[in-house]
């Protein structure tokens, strides 16, 4: 049973990592878009910022909705990712560490 839980938390903490890189690239994408180094008339372009825009934008959604207009900057990224690294660094261990206590006394790592 330990060792599926330290998968579990292993796919938890590659997946968030995979967030975090994958704001990392729209956080760029949308520089470049925005100082016309790159152009969405370009398909892959297009296609690239369509794809990240969907993944992220419905996890930027409800932090843009807490922090206030800043004219035209969006923090929200920022934020999202110091909570997901708070995530990873603070909360997903001592949690899976809880649950081996659970399922059966000390931690198996």
């Amino acid at each position: 049973m330990h060792e599926l839980l330290n998968f579990a938390e292993f796919i938890i903490d590659a997946l968030l990592s995979l967030v975090k890189f994958i704001i990392i690239a729209y956080a760029i994408l949308s520089w470049l878009i925005a100082f016309d180094i790159v152009n969405l008339r370009n398909q892959f372009v297009y296609r690239v910022s369509r794809a990240l825009d969907g993944i992220v934008r419905p996890i930027l959604r409800p932090i843009q909705r807490i922090l206030p207009a800043m004219g035209g900057l969006d923090f929200s990224p920022i934020i999202l990712f110091i909570v997901i690294g708070g995530v990873q660094n603070y909360l997903l261990h001592p949690f899976f560490s809880w649950l081996h206590g659970l399922v059966g006394g000390g931690v198996a790592l």
